[in-house]
């Protein structure tokens, strides 16, 4: 079931300030609905929904509750996350007094269901893809509504209200629920098993992908997906290997360290070329999907070879922090093992090419991982000591366990001791704290270094951590 989202009718998001919750909020903000929100912690997300109208309680307490059904004649609807513990006292109070309880997979069904919509599903590049999707839409003047896992960098946000047509959503698999969504234009970046914690297997995953597929008026898909290609049967393919039984194809003509230049070619017939301002072939995939949902929604190929140039990944994608004691400092969001390796195949192409986004050119490459939940870590250990053998050094982080219940035998510990069966000679180092792990770093890197810190936890704390060491011991390592 769908809620309908009538303008009188009061919305309560608890935990408002995640990643997913804050987007949805400010968007139905913007267009008139009475909102608000509860969360333990303040910062600049709250800030701006205050800015939006959104009224937010630092405090989630049946207080809370009593304060959003007073004042109003209508029934606040509580909204969720599945980060939300059914322990959480705003949350068993409002199920005590009677309050409609909504999952936040549930309000952005209700969004993506009501207007002509483009969902990015699939397990990696969702994201980045969506990001370009919504970017390229904005710079073409066709302002579209925006609902992304990550901060877009032509909004300065994660969620956007547009007067166009169009919503752009992410489509978020990991517990299943996309398939609530009906979008005009559903497009799969690629798949392969992830979210153990969900899924039993691969099949259990391509299932509810297929789902997803079936819910789309039009797919779009990775021909260059192997999984894809067996189980989906896409309206339209997309490939950055060939132009041979697609639709679309974006070959590389050159790759570099700050980017690509791209051939671009619909029905087999080259359009022209293009220079992406984003490194990699995953980037190059991620671009080509973005484009190619923007030609089936009409938009000419000469507005997006001028729009191509304003391209940047989303928040967490590579994400350069700052130069720390002439150390080039970078955040990613990449949790997975073939988010890793290509990660760190993205930066050694950096490395090689003497080119790159960053300030300068990096000599030499520091992985510093956070493994992400116990699951995961256990099913993909020696998948992620492979990728991690990349790196000229790696720093590992304590696991971060989202909740779950340690598992024995599974540890940062453990996947050092993978990654030096794999690389002997491979540096590995493995910190008990996050604090540790930047006096580590500040000794086992040297200028001209690019620290890459990679996962989904708390990692992305690295650059405040290494900024906030003693004096004494930045001059001692410098």
């Amino acid at each position: 079931m769908i809620p309908s989202l009538s303008r009188h009718q009061p919305l309560h998001f608890i935990g408002v300030g995640g990643i997913g919750m804050s987007a949805l909020a400010g968007i139905l903000a913007e267009r008139g609905h009475p909102v608000s929100g509860s969360d333990h912690r303040d910062g600049p997300v709250l800030d701006r929904l205050r800015r939006l109208g959104v009224r937010v309680f630092l405090q989630q307490s049946a207080a809370t509750v009593a304060a959003i059904r007073s004042g109003t004649s209508h029934t606040p609807q509580v909204v969720i996350s599945s980060a939300v513990p059914d322990s959480n006292p705003e949350l068993m109070e409002a199920r005590r007094v009677g309050l409609p309880i909504w999952h936040r997979s549930d309000i952005l069904a209700a969004l993506i269901n009501a207007q002509p919509s483009i969902a990015v599903a699939g397990t990696h590049g969702k994201t980045t893809t969506s990001t370009l999707v919504a970017t390229l839409l904005a710079c073409t003047d066709r302002d579209p509504t925006a609902v992304i896992g990550g901060v877009v960098p032509a909004f300065g946000s994660n969620g956007r209200h547009g007067t166009g047509r169009l919503l752009v959503a992410e489509a978020d698999e990991s517990d299943g629920s996309l398939v609530k969504f009906r979008p005009e234009l559903g497009v799969l970046t690629n798949l392969e098993l992830d979210h153990t914690d969900h899924y039993s297997d691969l099949d259990a995953l391509i299932g509810t992908m297929q789902r997803f597929a079936r819910g789309s008026r039009r797919l779009l898909a990775n021909r260059d997906c192997p999984i894809l290609r067996e189980h989906f049967e896409a309206d339209h393919w997309w490939s950055t290997e060939t132009c041979e039984g697609v639709d679309f194809a974006a070959i590389a003509i050159e790759e570099r360290g700050d980017g690509t230049l791209l051939a671009f070619h619909e029905q087999g017939t080259l359009l022209g070329h293009l220079e992406l301002p984003l490194p990699g072939r995953h980037n190059l995939s991620n671009a080509a999907a973005a484009l190619a949902a923007c030609r089936l929604e009409g938009v000419e190929f000469g507005e997006l070879a001028e729009a191509v140039a304003n391209l940047r990944p989303p928040g967490r994608r590579f994400d350069f922090r700052g130069v720390w004691n002439g150390r080039l400092v970078v955040d990613d969001y990449a949790h997975h093992p073939s988010e890793v390796a290509t990660t760190l195949d993205t930066a050694r192409l950096m490395v090689s090419s003497g080119r790159s986004p960053l300030p300068q050119a990096p000599r030499r490459l520091l992985a510093v991982f956070q493994p992400h939940r116990y699951s995961r870590t256990a099913q993909f250990l020696e998948e992620f000591a492979a990728a991690l053998t990349r790196a000229d050094a790696v720093q590992l982080a304590p696991l971060y366990a989202a909740g779950e219940e340690p598992i024995e035998g599974v540890s940062s510990q453990s996947l050092a001791e993978a990654v030096q069966r794999l690389a002997p000679s491979l540096p590995v180092t493995v910190a008990g704290s996050m604090e540790e792990l930047a006096r580590n770093i500040s000794r086992c890197s040297a200028a001209g270094d690019l620290v890459l810190a990679m996962g989904a936890g708390d990692v992305n704390s690295l650059w405040d951590r290494l900024s906030q060491l003693p004096s004494d011991l930045h001059e001692l390592v410098a």
